[in-house]
This record gives C-alpha cells, structure tokens and sequence, in this order.
C-alpha cells in the first residue's frame, strides 16, 4: 500500500475518507494589453522576483504588390476539399526597402472548404530594379473567408468588382528568401499582409 502524502489533501482525502479543508486558489485578476506592456510579467525565480517590459509590436506598411492573375484552373475535389490552381501572369511592388517586378510563373495552389473559405498558399519570385537585380522567392500562406454570399460573388468575374473588400477577410503571413548580400536582412524578417481581389489583378498591403 502506498503511504500518503498529508501535504496532498486530496490524496490525504481519498485515503482516509477525511474531508480536507484547504482553500480553493484565487483566480488570476485579468490584465490588459496596455498594462501588460507597460508593467510587463512579473513572476519568481528562486526567491528573487523580477518584471521585464514587453516590445508591443507595431504594424507600418512595408511594401505592397499588384499581380495580374490568370483564370482559375480546377484540380478537382481532394481528400481535403476542393483544390484550385491560379499562375501569376506579372506584377510589380514597391516599398521602403526597394521597388521591382513580380516575375511570371508565380503560382496559388487554392484550397476550397466547404463553406467557401479560401486557404492560400502561394509561391512566386520578385525581381528588384537593381543593377545588377536581386531575386527574392516569396512564401504567402494564409485565408480569405467571410460570408458564403460575398465568397461566392468573389468566384464571379461578373460580379467581383462590386464587392465592398470590408465584408471579407484576406489575409496573409509572408516569408522572403534570397542569397543577394544587398537583401540578406530579409530572410529572417516577418511580414502579415491583407488582400483584396480587382477582377484579375490580387492586391496586397504587406507589413513586418
């Protein structure tokens, strides 16, 4: 028979059919964002408590991008759902650090929910104006969802450009990639993006 604990009360409980008396914990006091970064946590180690401020993270728009697409190409109905294919015709992009062309053959292997929502995951090559220029791939991987209705319009070439982009949401996180000196900072950079959809041309605002 395993010998009982008395510091533990519920095991002190089960063995000896005794009830315990101990005080139920407190629950933790709520605290906002703002206190949080301006008091940071606060918590022990050893006996020498410590506090340490958090960066709050600050969003400015980075660069952004205008891609011309071609139509959709179906795949078909997968395992996991329906699966659309949509290459990048060309583009262009400008922003703090540079400006350039999207390159063609960039593409979107689309996965298609039931309810319409749209996973992205994209891969493409951005070319700078340098001389000599720069290539940078790029990874885009993220959802545009929202009401069944205005999905179902976005799929509309007819109807596409008369949605307001408010009542979707597209948006995006983004991986850079290249082995040009100039631009190394940009593989170990984050960036989130939101969407928008023009008849054939994807619009993007893309932030670190």
């Amino acid at each position: 028979m395993k010998e009982h604990n008395p510091d533990n009360p519920i095991l002190h409980e089960a063995v000896n059919g005794a009830q315990s008396q101990h005080t139920p914990a407190k629950t933790p006091k709520k605290r906002d964002l703002d206190t949080m970064m301006n008091t940071g946590f606060q918590g022990t180690t050893s006996s020498a408590p410590h506090s340490f401020p958090i960066p709050k993270p600050n969003l400015e728009r980075d660069f952004q991008m205008s891609v011309q697409l071609n139509p959709k190409i179906s795949v078909g109905p997968g395992i996991w759902g329906q699966r659309n294919w949509v290459s990048f015709i060309s583009g262009h992009w400008n922003g703090r650090w540079g400006k350039g062309t999207v390159l063609p053959g960039g593409q979107d292997s689309q996965l298609i929910a039931p309810d319409l929502s749209t996973h992205i995951d994209a891969t493409y090559l951005l070319q700078t104006h340098d001389h000599p220029p720069a290539f940078i791939a790029v990874k885009m991987d993220g959802w545009r969802v929202g009401p069944r209705e205005i999905l179902e319009k976005l799929e509309d070439p007819a109807h596409i450009d008369e949605i307001d982009p408010k009542t979707y949401s597209f948006r995006v996180y983004v991986h850079m990639e290249t082995g040009d000196t100039r631009y190394l900072h940009l593989n170990t950079g984050m960036w989130v993006a939101s969407g928008v959809r023009r008849g054939t041309e994807g619009l993007f605002i893309i932030v670190p």
